[in-house]
């Protein structure tokens, strides 16, 4: 997988490319880690990702309930139908915001 992510003042993207899977998923969590102090929007864009497992949607998790107890907000964006899908069967489309 690979990340490519831009700040600008307290709003974050990342862009995903490739597969976020068990192998991968870490270092999403890696860079999110380091990059997250002080923002307060990010946004995650899957235009170009192509698979997510439940170790990437643990990431995705973790990093709603992060942006939620800091009073921030999370997107995603540019969600294939494969991914939108798995969303929707795991009911975690009423929980993130995607566009």
């Amino acid at each position: 997988m690979k990340l490519t992510s831009k700040k600008n003042g307290n709003e974050l993207t990342v862009q995903l490319s490739g597969e976020m899977n068990t192998m991968t998923a870490p270092e999403l969590s890696a860079l999110l880690a380091k990059e997250l102090g002080g923002v307060k929007k990010l946004i995650l864009d899957f235009a170009e990702c192509d698979y997510v497992s439940s170790a990437g949607l643990r990431v995705l998790l973790a990093t709603f309930k992060q942006m939620s107890q800091a009073k921030g907000s999370m997107e995603l964006v540019n969600v294939g139908v494969n991914f939108r899908n798995v969303l929707k069967n795991t009911g975690l489309d009423a929980v993130f915001g995607i566009f």
